[in-house]
C-alpha cells in the first residue's frame, strides 16, 4: 500500500476547474483601468494569456502567474503538473521562460514537510526541463494544497502570438487531447480506468515547449493554450471582436481514453457549467447543440495543449514537424463562420 498522502481528498475542485468562470471574471474586471504606459503591449484588459512589456533593447517581457490544485495524489507529479501549467502561458505567446517564483498553499500540519518537498521537487524538475530558473517564492498555511508559479520570459514583440488575431481561412491545430477535467472527476468518483489516468496524467505533466518551439518556424496567426475555460471558452476568446468566427469540427476533436464515457455518465466538473454560463452565448445556434457535445467542449482542461491558428497551406507541414518533434497534434477546426462567434460542427 502506498504511503503517499491523498492530496486529492483535500481539494474541492478539479484542477484548472478551480478558476473563476469567464463571465464572472469579466464582471469583476469590468471598468478597471490603469495609467497608460507606452511600453505596455498587453495587460489584464484583454484576454491574452500573458502580459507583454517592451524593453529598451527591443525585446519584450512576457509575464504570467498561475496556481491551482492538480488532481493527483503523488506530490512530485502534483508539482510537475503545476509547473507545466504555469509555463504554458509563456509558450502560448511564443515566448521563452526565464525565471519563476513559486506560490504555495499547503496544510503543513496535516500533510507534512515530506509531501511539500515532493511537490517542490516535481516543480523544479519541470522548470529545469524548460530552462527556467526558480528564484524563490511565497507560501501560506492553507487547508487546501495548491501550487503555482509567476513566470517571466522573453519574446520578440513582432513574433509574439496573440490569442485573437485569427485570419479567415486559418486552420486550427491542437497539441494535446481533451478531457482532463472529466478524467479527474472520474478519479474522484473512483471510476477512472488505469488507462485513462495514465494518459491524462502524462498529458498534464508534458510541457508545451516542443510544440511552441516547432510552431515558431511557421506563420502562426494566433495562439492560446486550452486550460480552465475549456476548448469552447478559449475558442470564443479567439473569435472575440474578429471579422470571422471559429469553426470547430467535433468529429475531429481528440479525447483522452474514457472521457466521452465519463461525460455520458454525468461526471462533469463544476467548471464546465461556469464555462457554459460565460461563453455559450458566443456559440452559433447554441440552443440546438447536443448537450453532451457541449459538456465535452467546455470541459476545463488542466495543463492543456496549444491551440494555434495558421494558414491552411501550412497546416500539413506543421503537423509533420510537430510529429517529428514527438508532439501529437490534430487539425480541429478553422477560422470561419459568423464574425465573433464559435460554430460547433457536429
Amino acid at each position: 500500500m502506498s504511503d503517499q498522502p491523498g492530496l486529492t481528498s483535500y481539494t474541492r475542485f478539479s484542477g484548472c476547474g478551480a478558476k473563476l468562470g469567464p463571465g464572472l471574471l469579466e464582471k469583476a474586471l469590468c471598468g478597471l483601468s490603469q495609467p497608460s504606459y507606452p511600453e505596455l503591449l498587453a495587460d489584464f484588459s484583454g484576454n491574452e494569456d500573458a502580459g507583454l512589456f517592451l524593453l529598451g533593447d527591443g525585446s519584450a517581457l512576457v509575464q504570467t502567474v498561475d496556481f491551482f490544485p492538480p488532481i493527483v495524489d503523488d506530490p512530485r507529479l502534483f508539482g510537475r503538473i503545476a509547473a507545466a501549467n504555469a509555463l504554458s502561458d509563456i509558450y502560448a505567446m511564443g515566448g521563452r521562460p526565464l525565471t519563476a517564483l513559486a506560490l504555495v498553499c499547503f496544510p503543513v500540519k496535516v500533510l507534512g514537510l515530506e509531501a511539500l518537498r515532493g511537490m517542490m521537487e516535481g516543480g523544479l524538475e519541470a522548470l529545469a526541463e524548460a530552462g527556467c530558473a526558480l528564484l524563490g517564492g511565497h507560501s501560506i498555511d492553507d487547508p487546501e494544497p495548491k501550487l503555482g508559479y509567476a513566470v517571466t520570459g522573453l519574446v520578440r514583440p513582432d513574433r509574439a502570438w496573440r490569442n485573437n488575431t485569427i485570419k479567415l481561412g486559418d486552420a486550427l491545430i491542437l497539441t494535446k487531447p481533451l478531457g482532463t477535467g472529466l478524467v479527474n472527476m472520474a478519479l474522484r468518483a473512483g471510476l477512472a480506468s488505469p488507462e485513462a489516468l495514465a494518459a491524462s496524467q502524462a498529458s498534464m505533466a508534458r510541457l508545451n515547449r516542443r510544440a511552441c518551439e516547432t510552431l515558431l518556424d511557421f506563420p502562426v496567426s494566433a495562439c492560446t493554450d486550452v486550460t480552465g475555460f475549456g476548448l469552447g471558452g478559449h475558442g470564443a476568446e479567439m473569435a472575440q471582436g474578429r471579422d470571422c468566427g471559429v469553426r470547430l469540427f467535433f468529429r475531429d476533436l481528440p479525447f483522452l481514453p474514457g472521457a466521452r464515457d465519463y461525460a455520458a455518465m454525468g461526471l462533469v466538473p463544476e467548471g464546465t457549467y461556469r464555462n457554459k454560463e460565460g461563453r455559450l452565448a458566443s456559440f452559433s445556434r447554441a440552443g440546438s447543440l447536443d448537450p453532451l457535445a457541449l459538456d465535452l467542449v467546455f470541459d476545463p482542461q488542466t495543463s492543456g495543449g496549444l491551440l494555434a491558428a495558421l494558414p491552411k497551406a501550412e497546416a500539413g507541414a506543421a503537423l509533420a514537424a510537430l510529429a517529428a518533434a514527438g508532439v501529437e497534434a490534430w487539425i480541429v477546426g478553422e477560422a470561419g463562420g459568423p464574425p465573433g462567434e464559435v460554430e460547433l460542427v457536429l
